[in-house]
């Protein structure tokens, strides 16, 4: 006669289950992600500003903006936008200007502040002289390679299709702390934003591409009505998809550099990700823990240990955790950048700091960018605190 399970046992059963479903998932939505896209033919290749906003000159600067510099397109312009007059990028700005006097190069020095958003109050400065109607914005930490402004570009030719945005693959320093920031793009929030494209969802913006046609911005209202937001990507694709205007993934994917110097700063800014995450969606915050496979099955596999045997069906399920995750860590680096084994080791720190992130997440609505403090309203508004 067979014994009824206990609750420890089902309780287990479904942790394990949950952890594999999604981890499995996750690892073929980013296969299938990696597979050749069918390329997008641009007849017609209208004119492009492409408007950086900048503040400071980071780690790596001169070569981010210098590959922009080398686009395979034949008419752009790049204007840069700084609002203090000794901001140092402008040293890097004067050194591309002479690098490359073929290239339309503009910079903006603008001190206005328009709202709580100085990425936004930055853009605002600059549109005005930007002369052409198909506009860029992208990060200052944003490195492509000479057909990313085709590639962007090319969907924008369909006149349903809004916004054009990209994916973004991190690329760590030597640090350990900025090895762990690009783990945390890489192997965590990049894969679920290509899970959730797998099953439909066309609503994600990034803040490193957004290719955009500028009658649309204007009739979002322009970026008057981002400047207070801290998710100003995702507020753009609200307001583009309530025109009735569809929101375009391109399969083109940046490289964004990450130069963390420490645990603070690590963590500083994967807790703006997740306030940002609370203020947007505050149910799909709470239940993001579903999404932590790895420390999941080992909570599982733990309840499992707790009766009497542990049966090979929940084992099974701990081992297709372990091995999706480890496909999850090692698949990114199939392209030669970085040793398969250099991080293995910092895999379960990694997963450890994410839970903890997301639980400090859940109690403080402060949020740290570029050094500022600010307050996130539950709309998303953001508020600079002295």
């Amino acid at each position: 006669m067979s014994s009824t399970p206990s609750l420890a046992t089902i309780v287990a059963f479904v942790i394990l289950s949950i952890a594999a479903v999604y981890e499995v998932l996750t690892v073929i939505a980013v296969l299938v992600w990696r597979m050749p896209g069918k390329r997008v033919a641009m007849p017609l290749r209208p004119p492009i500003s492409v408007l950086k906003p900048l503040r400071g000159a980071e780690p790596g600067l001169y070569e981010h903006l210098r590959s922009f510099c080398v686009q395979d397109y034949p008419e752009f312009e790049i204007v840069f936008g700084v609002t203090d007059p000794e901001d140092p990028a402008r040293a890097v700005i004067d050194r591309l200007v002479r690098e490359f006097p073929a290239v339309k190069i503009l910079t903006v020095v603008d001190a206005r502040v328009h709202g709580s958003n100085g990425k936004i109050s930055n853009l605002m400065n600059m549109l005005p002289h930007a002369r052409h109607d198909w506009l860029v914005m992208s990060d200052s930490d944003s490195y492509v390679g000479p057909g990313y402004l085709e590639a962007v570009a090319a969907p924008l030719l369909d006149p349903a299709v809004g916004v054009v945005t990209c994916l973004y693959r991190g690329v760590p320093t030597r640090l350990v702390w900025s090895r762990l920031g690009a783990m945390y793009i890489n192997e965590w929030y990049l894969p679920t934003v290509i899970l959730a494209w797998l099953f439909g969802h066309e609503g994600y913006v990034s803040g490193q591409t957004c290719c955009i046609r500028r009658g649309t911005l204007e009739a979002v209202g322009g970026f008057r009505a981002l400047v207070d937001h801290l998710a100003d990507d995702h507020r753009l694709g609200t307001l583009v998809r309530a025109l009735g205007l569809k929101i375009v993934l391109s399969r083109y994917m940046v490289k964004a550099e990450h130069h963390e110097r420490d645990l603070t700063a690590v963590t500083r800014h994967e807790l703006r990700w997740m306030r940002t995450l609370r203020a947007l969606r505050p149910m799909s915050l709470r239940g993001i823990f579903l999404t932590f496979s790895l420390p999941l099955a080992v909570i599982g596999i733990a309840c499992a240990a707790a009766q009497p045997s542990i049966s090979l069906a929940a084992w099974a399920l701990f081992c297709a955790t372990v091995v999706a995750r480890l496909m999850l860590h090692f698949v990114h680096r199939l392209q030669g950048e970085r040793s398969l084994l250099a991080d293995l080791w910092l895999l379960p720190v990694r997963d450890v700091l994410l839970c903890w992130v997301w639980c400090r997440s859940l109690f403080t609505s402060r949020v740290t960018w570029r050094g500022d403090e600010f307050t996130v309203n539950p709309d998303g508004t953001m508020h600079r605190l002295p």
